[in-house]
């Protein structure tokens, strides 16, 4: 039992801000130095941006009906959208010819159909690890943009001490800012809170289904992506 609770401490001390406070200076070597920011980049971040933007407007056009609404009271914003427009009113022309309803797609299979590969979560392989990420469909390229680590923004100097009591989901940056990705407890009402105070009427400023299980933004799963393992490939 004492070798169970060591392992678990071994595995969670990195994510307990405390610890990181009080052993900073005395384990440096645990620490990854680089240089500068733009030197730890697997991906560039026109590579990202692209990624990005290909995604968000499939899955925009895909929810279009939901949409349009909102649109109408931006009439300045609504221009930069003709090419959406008019994707969507082709679709209605064709389904109204057909007298069939327009077929919305569910986020995962937005995914599939944009960027050629589905991903979800589920139990993870890997023993004691709780909830991995799993392809479920397609084929993932070497240096593809696969996943967003979601959760609540934390500069140097903002607190989190009791948000990280227990909290295997805090993610430190090379810049020192801490994204907490868990959606249950303390951590889920503090992004809720934040989300729902940044919230400009109808306008929502912030995604907040990754609290949930049916996900807006297939790709807000990164919170649950597994550190890699020694043994054999596995989630």
């Amino acid at each position: 039992m004492l070798r169970a609770l060591r392992r678990r401490w071994d595995a969670y001390k990195y994510r307990f801000v405390p610890w990181l406070a009080l052993n900073l200076r005395r384990k440096r070597r645990t620490l990854r130095y680089v240089p500068e920011s733009s030197q730890d980049k697997i991906i560039s971040d026109e590579d990202v941006f692209e990624t990005l933007l290909k995604i968000f407007k499939a899955l925009f056009i895909n929810d279009f009906s939901r949409q349009a609404h909102i649109l109408a009271l931006l009439p300045e914003i609504r221009c930069k959208y003709i090419e959406l427009l008019t994707v969507e009113q082709k679709q209605s022309k064709v389904n109204s010819c057909n007298h069939q309803s327009q077929h919305v797609f569910s986020p995962e299979e937005v995914l599939f159909n944009t960027l050629g590969f589905s991903i979800t979560r589920d139990r993870s392989s890997l023993m004691s690890a709780g909830t991995g990420v799993f392809v479920t469909k397609g084929f993932v390229p070497k240096g593809t943009l696969v996943s967003m680590y979601p959760g609540t923004v934390y500069r140097k100097h903002e607190p989190i001490f009791f948000q990280s009591l227990g909290n295997p989901f805090i993610f430190r940056c090379i810049d020192g800012i801490l994204i907490d990705g868990n959606d249950k407890g303390l951590s889920r009402s503090v992004y809720r809170s934040c989300s729902r105070r940044d919230q400009l009427g109808p306008f929502q400023m912030s995604d907040e289904s990754w609290l949930t299980s049916a996900l807006q933004n297939p790709l807000a799963v990164g919170q649950y992506v597994n550190n890699c393992s020694h043994g054999p490939m596995c989630m």
